[in-house]
Formats: structure tokens, sequence, C-alpha cells
């Protein structure tokens, strides 16, 4: 949203986090229980793949991954409210919003690859892309979009990645500790 001095409004930056809770939603409810039905299956299907990928994502279960979500969840809100305070031009606000439409693509070829439905591909085509399309064209609008650039598409990814990686390292910490506390 542009509102007549140019300014972004709260749906293009806040929005960001609106749109990642629901398609994360769409994961907290349907990953862990998918992983434990589909990863033997994918396992005959690519042995090329290395055997401690297999490992790891069976070792997620439904209490580590939605303390992933919640770790995200932070760094995505901070990420919205960078560039709500900056008015759409905080740098690590366009990478994270680049990162989350990317992301969305990739859920997208992961169901091609599987030949079916995997966690995130539902609300991938009909939010996560077109929210970031949607965005994009507001901070574009309002003159405070960077230019686009493979390696913005790159830092892109890699801020996903990144995010995602810290975020299930923390929640298995996390998760593996109160295991451990517990009589």
């Amino acid at each position: 949203m542009v509102d007549e001095e140019g300014a972004i409004g709260r749906g293009v930056t806040l929005g960001l986090f609106a749109a990642w809770a629901l398609h994360d939603a769409e994961e907290v409810l349907t990953a862990p229980r998918w992983v434990r039905e589909n990863v033997p299956r994918l396992r005959e299907r690519w042995p090329g793949v290395p055997e401690r990928v297999w490992r790891g994502m069976e070792g997620v279960d439904e209490r580590e991954f939605a303390a992933a979500v919640g770790v995200m969840a932070g760094i995505v809100g901070a990420g919205a409210v960078a560039g709500w305070v900056s008015g759409g031009r905080s740098a690590a606000y366009q990478v994270m919003l680049n990162g989350f439409g990317a992301h969305g693509l990739l859920h997208i070829g992961q169901a091609v690859a599987v030949r079916g439905y995997t966690p995130g591909v539902v609300t991938s085509p009909v939010l996560v892309v077109p929210f970031t399309v949607w965005a994009r064209r507001r901070l574009k609008k309002a003159g405070v979009l960077r230019p686009g650039r493979a390696r913005d598409v790159v830092a892109g990814v890699a801020w996903a990645a990144a995010a995602t990686a810290v975020s299930h390292g923390v929640a298995h910490r996390v998760v593996r500790s109160r295991r451990g506390s517990q009589p």
C-alpha cells in the first residue's frame, strides 16, 4: 500500500510477517507427519542423497519443528518491523522479502520433484509468491526498491537458508536440553 505521499503502508512491510505466518502454519500442520510418511519412499527414489540428510529430516519431531518456526517468527518479525520503520528501505527487509519469494518457488519445485504434495506447496503459489510480487511492485512504485540483480536473489536464498539453519539449530538445542532436564 502506497499512500499519496509515496510512503509504504503496513501491508507491504508487516504483511511479510502475516504472509509468512500463514505459510508456516501449513508447514507446522503438515511437515512432521509428511516426513515420517514420505522419507522412506524418497530414500529409495534418490539413493545418492547422503544418509545423514535423511536421518536429519527424520530426527525432527513436532515439538522441535514448532520451536524452529517460533525462532523463525522472531527473525521474520524483526525484518518486517525493520521494513516498516524504514518505509520499506531496509536492506534486511528487502533481502527477507526476496528470500521469502524464492523459498516459495523452492516449495513448488520440491512438489514437482516428488510428484506430489510437499509441506508449504499449497500456500506458495497462492500466497508466498503473489505477496512477494505485490510487495516488490509497491516498493518499486514508492521508489524504494533496490535494483534487482542476480546477486539479490542469491542473497535472499542465502538469507532464507541461513535463517532456517539457525532456527533449526536453536530449536534442536532447546528441545534437546528440555528433554534432558525432564525426569
